[in-house]
């Protein structure tokens, strides 16, 4: 009880950056702009309108195929960083961080001069006949960007649990008569289970509030959440109708939190 103390520089930062802004940014929201204190819920209610709502649930399904394509890509990786020789682990491992030290504008940049009509993958096509194609300012570029910048974030902590699986485990599934799929499907995927929850939860949680992915890959023409949330802030000044979307926005991610910390396959990071 003595080393409480300790404790409080955590929770002065907590309050100061974290729930005084929350609060700031919900007083924005039910309060009329210039109008002293005055409540209203105009800017909810606006939020409701079908095209804000279109937004909102683009970004929404953005974010949800961005969530499971690095998931398919990452879960192997994270197999086969996992299963690596200790000695080969470090330079696989320092491989695939490298481009997370470039700057993430940089790296989107980069995909610009990738796909756009001039560039390298266009080029490559008008060799062999095909082409140009409109990559750039589309979903699909959009999804790309996401999962490019967010498939480190699913593949570490599948990683992770990954490694710390005992190996007799798997011996013991293969001793029993289960080939590698049985055994894959029974034992290493159900165990390793919190790991795909952690990174389900952190590409989702970036992918559905992104606004430079989106800004830079479609090209100012495919609006997401974030996006109207950066235009209502920077642009329009209309700084309650932007703190209304930023809770609506906020309270996705818990719903999408709260859901994943109810499905019950862990329980202090082991399986149930």
């Amino acid at each position: 009880m003595k080393r409480n103390w300790l404790l409080y520089p955590y929770v002065v930062w907590m309050i100061l950056f974290t729930v005084v802004p929350i609060l700031l940014v919900f007083y924005y929201s039910v309060t009329v702009q210039g109008g002293g204190f005055s409540l209203t819920m105009a800017h909810y209610a606006r939020v409701f309108e079908p095209l804000y709502m279109s937004v909102i649930w683009r970004s929404i399904q953005l974010a949800l195929v961005s969530t499971i394509a690095c998931f398919i890509l990452g879960y192997p990786v994270a197999m086969i960083l996992a299963n690596s020789p200790d000695k080969q682990q470090f330079s696989l491992i320092v491989l695939f961080v490298v481009p997370m030290w470039m700057n993430f504008l940089a790296r989107t940049y980069a995909w610009l001069s990738i796909m756009e009509n001039n560039g390298i993958i266009n080029a490559f096509l008008g060799l062999i006949g095909v082409g140009p194609l409109s990559l750039l300012y589309n979903a699909g570029a959009v999804v790309l960007g996401m999962v490019y910048n967010y498939v480190p974030f699913m593949v570490f902590p599948i990683y992770t649990v990954l490694r710390k699986l005992d190996p007799s485990l798997i011996e013991a599934a293969e001793d029993l008569g289960a080939n590698p799929v049985r055994s894959f499907l029974k034992v290493t995927f159900p165990l390793s289970l919190p790991g795909v929850l952690s990174g389900v939860t952190m590409v989702f949680m970036p992918s559905v509030t992104t606004f430079a992915i989106s800004q830079l890959l479609g090209g100012g023409q495919f609006t997401l959440i974030g996006n109207l949330i950066e235009q209502q802030y920077l642009r329009t000044y209309d700084w309650g109708f932007g703190s209304a979307l930023s809770i609506i926005l906020m309270i996705i991610i818990l719903i999408s939190m709260g859901l994943m910390s109810r499905s019950n396959v862990y329980e202090e990071g082991g399986l149930i």
